[in-house]
Order: structure tokens, then C-alpha cells, then sequence
């Protein structure tokens, strides 16, 4: 066999994604396509659960075998750092960098049960800064039961949580979220043997497991439990002008609204106008049922509110708006029809504006750091398949378009390619819409995966790249050269050190960053502080 042989099967500088680079300070695993990367490190994988979730799977593995895996990574955490663990799972929960909270309630269901004594004390503490509404509780407690039941401390926990509540908050807490999850407030107030700690607690208490007893007085109380009584008023309403009122002078939100009367138009003006009774993420959710009664009309008053709220920075922060959510309701509003159901309705343009304007808004202030930037995003048959965080539409590929628009706007020095086993330009402008973008991306072919493509094209044709961002899960396989050889044959070529980012779209353990290169950073998509980590990063 001739030299040129010998080197073709061995070497360092080119190795086949197929096999091993050789004398890898960290060893590398194969990937479920076949290829060799690296393992990401549990606290990665911890991070990649809470934000991605495991719902629907991937193209690789099912959803049971990919919440397993994640499940297995969250214990591995508990058992080697609980504090740290449930550290995270609050800092990720508590400032809505996650599309879904069911994953940190899953992994904190976990710490609370399965922890040791200072992790189930911790768990404990925080479980009213991850189960900040009705629903949360309600997820969390069928959590616990899976993973052994209710004993002192949780009951403790749950006890706290409606003990220390401020009775109006709690009051509102009670109405809007009464049952969920095959539990309610009765339930858990049972199980919990919560002691009262006002006579206004023990008032919204006692309507929570017994509803109101007695008659119903014509004048509202002036405690907490006004809302209550609102409530079941708005049970006895008899015309939409009763209900307007109530949710004028009360604050009652949808939840607390008959059935008979959700198809008034009044009522949803009433509910938009609301304060407490619409709040942001209502709002969102709400936008196809109240075009289709008729608040949301071009040119309407209506528009024109959700517009000023959608376009708020502040607003969306404190209501912690995710971004997919804002896509995901873009996508589903201007379809004009619903994922379930029958309901249908003609989108007003400016709202979809909004809504493309509000997704970007989402993600806070970035900074530009006057670097080159290619935007490599992987479109190759594994990233169309799965979902991210379980929402419909929302696969990697089309998380990987969105993702990388956040960065596209924010810098002036930038480059959009996608890959499979080929390249493909993109002409993409950060001034057209994201779903237009979505669009181009999704008529593009599936093929073999080669994350090498980016740094490869760019040497090949001389391009300057200060950073190389790769939108990607990771199930490469299919080049002559894997990633980082062919960025170590780019930085040596071009003589510019420079860096890559792979911002993983899915909840696996791969990495195509070898985590020995400080030139390297994985980060996860669609956690919100990912566009500033990058950024901060590519400055450094």
C-alpha cells in the first residue's frame, strides 16, 4: 500500500466523519447516525432537557427514549451536585429562558423526591419559583406522585406554597386555575393539611374545597375574595352586558367567563381592555378567537392595543413571552386556522407584523460585535423531523431559520448557508419577515448531514469569517473531513482564529465542538440568553 494510502485511512488532518479522529484528547462517541463526535457533559445535557424538552422525539429517537436519556442526565446531576441542580432548574424556570416550564417542574419532581436531605430542602424552597401559577402546581404534583408520593416535606412544600401567598394573588390563583392535570385546589389543599394563616386565607380555603355556601350577597365583599364573588356572579349572568361589567370592575379573566358567552364580541373587548383578565400570554394565545368574533378587525381599536402591547419590550419580559412562543402563535395566526378544532379566521396583516417584530423584541437587547459571521444551518433529513419543546410545526430546521435570524439582525458583517452533504446560498435579508424566511428554508432539499460544509465552502472560496455558527443536532456523518479539521485547515489557510459556535436544536448528548478548543462554545437554541452568550463569546 503506498503512503499516500496509508495517510488517506490515518490521519489526523483529514479523518471520514465515519471514523475516530485520531489521538483526540477527549475521546469521541459515535452518534446515532453513524458519525463521531463528542459528548456533551451532563450539565450540558441538564440545559438541553430544560430548554428543548423531550416531547416528540427527534428523527433518532422516540420520545420515550429521548425523555429517559434526559431523565437519566437530570438524576446523574442531582446525585453528583443537587444544589447546583436545582439551582439551574430555578434560574432556567424563573427567568423564562425555556419555551415550556414542564421540564424544570419534571426535573424538580425529580430533586424533591430523589434527592438528598439538602437537595429536598432546596427543592422544596424553590418550588414556588418554578410553580408560579395554578397549572405549574398542578404538573408538579403529578410529578411527585411518579416518583414516589407525598411525604412530610412535600406536603410541606405544597402547603407553603398556598400558605405564603398574598390572599388577592391567591384569590386570582384560585379562580383562573381551578383544575389541571387530573388535580385541583381541592386535592392538594386535602393532602397538603394547609393551616390558614389569615382569616382571608382560611375564606378562599374554604370556597376551594366546598365552592361558595350560602346565598350570594348583592354587593361584592371589599377582602380578597371580591374575585370570588365576581366569579360566581358571572356563573349566574343572564345577558353579555352582565359579564362586561364584571370583567370591567373585576378583573375576571376567560377562564372565569360561561361558555354561552365566549362568542360575544363585547365580552372579548372587555377582556382586551382588561388588565388582569387578558394579561400578555392570554393575549397571544387568544389572537385567532378574537379576530374571528370580530375585536380584531384592520383598522380596529383592537389591533391597534395588541400591537402597543406586543411591541413592548418590558411588557414581554416580565410576562416572560418566550420567543417560540411568539412563533409558534405566528405561524398558527396568520394559517387562519387552528391546529385542533374548527375555529377559523382571516389574519390582519398588522398583527402578523407585530408578531414577527415581537419574537425578535423577545430575545432583549443584543449587541452587535462588528464580526464576520457565517451562519451555517443544518437542513439535512434529521433537523425536519421531531418538534422542539413539543409545539406543532416547530422543528429543528425551522428553529435553526429562526435562531439564526436573531443573529442575522443584529450584525451588518454576516453570510447565511444551509448544508446537508451539499451547499446551498441563502438570500436572506434581516428586513424581510421571519415567515417568509421560514418559508425559503423549508422548500430546500434533505440529504446526508456534513457539518464540516460551512468551514470548508469558506476556505475553498476565501471567505472571511471571524466566527462560524452552526445550527445543528449534531447527527453528522457524511463528510471526508470532520468540523473541527476542516476549522483548524481554515484558521491555518486563511490566518484568522477563528471561532465556532454549535447551538444545539436538539435535547441529545452530541457535540461537533471539541471541548478542548477555547475556540469553541456550545450553546442551546432557543434558550434566550444564547444570542448574548454568542455574542459576548464571538468579542472575546
Amino acid at each position: 500500500m503506498s503512503l499516500w494510502n496509508l495517510i488517506k485511512h490515518y490521519s489526523t488532518q483529514m479523518t471520514p466523519q465515519s471514523a475516530q479522529i485520531p489521538n483526540s484528547a477527549v475521546p469521541q462517541v459515535k452518534n446515532s447516525a453513524g458519525g463521531f463526535v463528542w459528548a456533551v457533559d451532563d450539565w450540558t445535557r441538564l440545559d438541553r432537557f430544560l430548554i428543548l424538552g423531550s416531547e416528540g422525539g427527534s428523527y433518532y429517537a422516540s420520545e420515550r427514549a429521548l425523555t429517559v436519556e434526559g431523565g437519566e442526565a437530570v438524576l446523574r446531576c442531582i446525585r453528583a451536585d443537587g444544589l447546583r441542580t436545582v439551582a439551574r432548574i430555578a434560574e432556567l424556570s424563573s427567568s423564562g429562558r425555556a419555551p415550556k416550564n414542564d421540564p424544570a417542574i419534571f426535573a424538580l419532581a425529580m430533586a424533591l423526591k430523589l434527592g438528598d436531605d439538602q437537595t429536598r430542602r432546596l427543592a422544596a424552597e424553590a418550588v414556588p419559583v418554578v410553580c408560579r401559577i395554578g397549572t405549574h402546581l398542578f404538573s408538579l404534583a403529578a410529578a411527585v406522585k411518579a416518583f414516589g408520593g407525598w411525604g412530610r416535606g412535600t406536603q410541606r412544600a405544597f402547603g407553603d406554597w398556598y400558605a405564603n401567598m398574598e390572599p388577592n394573588r391567591l384569590a386570582y390563583q384560585a379562580v383562573k386555575y381551578q383544575q389541571r392535570n387530573g388535580w385541583s385546589n381541592r386535592d392538594l389543599l386535602r393532602l397538603a393539611h394547609v393551616k390558614p394563616p389569615s382569616s382571608e386565607h382560611d375564606d378562599i380555603f374554604r370556597w376551594m374545597v366546598k365552592g361558595w355556601t350560602g346565598d350570594l350577597p348583592d354587593q361584592a365583599p371589599d377582602d380578597a375574595t371580591r374575585g370570588i364573588w365576581a366569579f360566581e356572579r358571572a356563573k349566574r349572568a343572564e345577558t353579555a352586558d352582565e359579564i362586561v361589567r364584571l370583567v370591567t370592575d373585576f378583573d375576571l379573566t376567560r377562564e372565569a367567563i360561561p361558555t354561552p358567552f365566549l362568542n360575544s364580541t363585547s365580552v372579548w373587548e372587555a377582556l382586551l381592555v382588561s388588565g388582569r383578565g387578558m394579561p400578555m400570554t392570554a393575549m397571544i394565545r387568544s389572537l385567532a378567537k378574537m379576530t374571528a368574533v370580530g375585536v380584531l378587525a384592520p383598522m380596529s381599536e383592537g389591533v391597534k392595543t395588541v400591537i402597543e402591547r406586543l411591541s413592548s419590550e418590558e411588557a414581554l419580559r416580565k410576562a416572560r413571552v418566550h420567543p417560540l412562543a411568539l412563533l409558534t402563535a405566528m405561524q398558527t395566526y396568520k394559517s387562519g386556522r387552528g391546529v385542533r378544532g374548527k375555529l377559523t379566521w382571516r389574519a390582519v396583516p398588522q398583527i402578523v407584523d407585530a408578531l414577527d417584530g415581537a419574537f425578535y423584541t423577545s430575545f432583549g437587547t443584543i449587541p452587535s460585535t462588528g464580526k464576520r459571521w457565517l451562519l451555517g444551518l443544518d437542513v439535512s433529513g434529521s433537523m425536519g423531523c421531531g418538534v422542539i419543546a413539543g409545539l406543532p410545526g416547530i422543528t429543528p430546521r425551522v428553529g435553526a431559520a429562526a435562531m439564526a435570524m436573531v443573529t442575522a439582525r443584529t450584525e451588518s458583517q454576516y453570510t447565511v448557508m444551509a448544508f446537508q452533504s451539499s451547499f446551498t446560498a441563502l438570500s436572506i435579508s434581516p428586513r424581510e419577515r421571519l415567515d417568509a424566511v421560514l418559508g425559503k428554508t423549508a422548500r430546500l432539499p434533505f440529504g446526508a448531514t456534513d457539518c464540516s460544509l460551512p468551514m470548508t465552502w469558506a476556505m475553498k472560496n476565501r471567505i472571511p469569517v471571524d466566527v462560524f455558527a452552526v445550527y445543528t443536532d449534531s447527527e453528522t456523518w457524511a463528510g471526508k473531513i470532520h468540523p473541527v479539521q476542516a476549522l483548524a485547515k481554515y484558521r491555518q489557510k486563511m490566518g484568522i482564529p477563528a471561532k465556532l459556535i454549535v447551538v444545539g436544536m436538539v435535547a441529545n448528548k452530541f457535540t461537533i465542538a471539541d471541548p478542548n478548543d477555547a475556540g469553541m462554545l456550545d450553546v442551546v437554541g432557543f434558550d434566550t440568553a444564547a444570542p448574548v452568550v454568542m455574542s459576548d463569546f464571538a468579542k472575546t
